[in-house]
């Protein structure tokens, strides 16, 4: 069990359990949060004893509710493209984890919430769990792969509707779409 500051992280018979753990920011991710993920999947795909990685969120209210808004306001647009960057290049390092990943949804997984779920081998959401993207609403792109990996999921059409309107489904919809 290693000490980070934004995250909990421990292993127990093989399996590591990552718990993105601000509840109080509804689990968005800043910079400090996303740069110790890095780390701590570094570390998972480094160690063979870890035979599967959890990724959830602490509460019950989120999962992840996506980027930390608040941080991302005092980027300037070059600083703005440097995260995007940043945060695809650790989901895609989730992506290709030796290890199966599970997404254990609860609550929000909205626009980084939503792509990292997609960045996980497996999705399985609460009952409460509610998917999307709007971060468009903001002007922003889905900058963490959310155009690709969520287009993977669940399909052109389905992708399209969610990025263009920036609209919210329920873990139901996201299980009929896939």
């Amino acid at each position: 069990n290693m000490e980070y500051q934004n995250i909990l992280f421990s292993v127990e018979d093989g399996i590591g359990l990552l718990t993105i753990n601000r509840p109080k920011a509804l689990n968005a991710l800043n910079a400090a949060t996303v740069t110790e993920m890095k780390d701590c999947v570094g570390k998972v795909a480094a160690n063979s004893d870890i035979k599967v990685l959890v990724i959830t969120g602490s509460g019950d209210k989120s999962f992840v509710a996506g980027a930390d808004i608040k941080e991302m306001a005092t980027k300037n647009p070059a600083e703005g493209r440097a995260w995007g960057i940043f945060g695809q290049s650790v989901f895609t390092e989730i992506e290709k984890l030796p290890q199966p990943v599970i997404a254990a949804i609860n609550g929000f997984a909205l626009g980084g919430g939503c792509e990292l779920s997609c960045a996980c081998d497996f999705r399985y959401a609460s009952e409460n769990a509610k998917f999307g993207q709007p971060e468009v609403g903001l002007g922003i792109t889905p900058g963490f792969g959310g155009t690709q990996r969520l287009t993977r999921v669940v399909g052109r059409g389905y992708a399209k509707e969610l990025i263009y309107t920036g609209g919210m489904i329920d873990a139901q919809e996201a299980h009929r779409i896939g």
